[in-house]
């Protein structure tokens, strides 16, 4: 790793102090504002988002075994079932979103004594809809409902905080996610969404995530363009005042981005390559 970004003092202090601060807006406004109970340190990872998932050699167990605070999986419903795949050609039959991530997380919740990872906040499980959006959250809905013991829920303004938190991203049903007063996920939005005339209660859309170019087009190699950091931090800013999270896809992988990414406050960085954020983001705080 570049010297630069272990030995900058002053970018670290603030780096932490921001993921502090995010994290904790996390586990406070999004998963357990109702809650008397102590809220958890934050660590490093409750920011790293594992990209496509599934595409790794063990899906959702290469990102657990790293901390990773965040996986995203992609699903397409075929024939009344939920395939895990990018693209609907590359669907297969035992490759389910059950059989790769619902199951096994309840399975790892069990074993670890009812969280995912100890005194963390709750997992978010992205599920990026590749299929028409209604028919899919048909399908979804009760399939998630059955998994109530893992899940988190909402009922009206009643939240009811599980070790995984599922945010529908992709295919949004938004209109009718936000019209059930019973349900087991979240909506993933946009910056568009933070906006009077789209915005819904941050209960709702806990999460916002755009495309890194309607940032910038730089990609990390050579000086940053002088604008940018403003552009992130005014990102940060409008979905933080709201009680939201957000998120960049369309990311490079590299130190220099993560670096502004932490610095600024953006509360998941996701990544394809999982054990290079993994060291980059523990390097910090060692």
């Amino acid at each position: 790793m570049p010297r630069r970004f272990l030995h900058a003092p002053s970018a670290f202090a603030v780096g932490r102090s921001i993921v502090a601060r995010a994290c904790l807006l996390f586990a406070a406004l999004v998963v357990g504002a109702a809650s008397s109970r102590a809220q958890p340190a934050p660590s490093p990872l409750d920011r790293a988002h594992a990209h496509n998932d599934y595409e790794h050699a063990r899906p959702l167990h290469d990102a657990l075994e790293r901390g990773f605070g965040s996986v995203e999986v992609d699903i397409w419903l075929v024939n009344g079932t939920l395939l895990v795949a990018h693209d609907r050609d590359s669907v297969r039959a035992d490759r389910t979103l059950e059989g790769l991530y619902l199951a096994p997380l309840r399975a790892h919740i069990t074993a670890r004594g009812g969280q995912v990872h100890a005194a963390r906040p709750p997992l978010t499980l992205l599920i990026d809809i590749k299929s028409h959006a209604d028919s899919t959250w048909a399908a979804l809905a009760p399939l998630l409902a059955r998994y109530d013991d893992v899940v988190t829920s909402w009922r009206g303004d009643t939240m009811t905080v599980r070790p995984v938190v599922a945010v529908l991203s992709g295919q949004r049903p938004i209109a009718t996610v936000r019209a059930q007063r019973e349900r087991w996920a979240a909506l993933d939005g946009r910056l568009d969404d933070l906006t009077a005339r789209r915005r819904a209660p941050p209960a709702v859309m806990p999460l916002v995530s755009d495309d890194w170019e309607t940032i910038t087009t730089w990609r990390g190699a050579g000086a940053m363009p002088r604008a940018v950091r403003q552009r992130v931090m005014q990102a940060v800013n409008r979905a933080h005042a709201q009680g939201r999270r957000l998120r960049f896809w369309n990311t490079p992988d590299t130190p220099a981005v993560w670096q502004l990414l932490v610095e600024c406050g953006v509360d998941l960085i996701g990544t394809d390559d999982l054990e290079a954020l993994r060291k980059f983001l523990t390097a910090r705080v060692e």
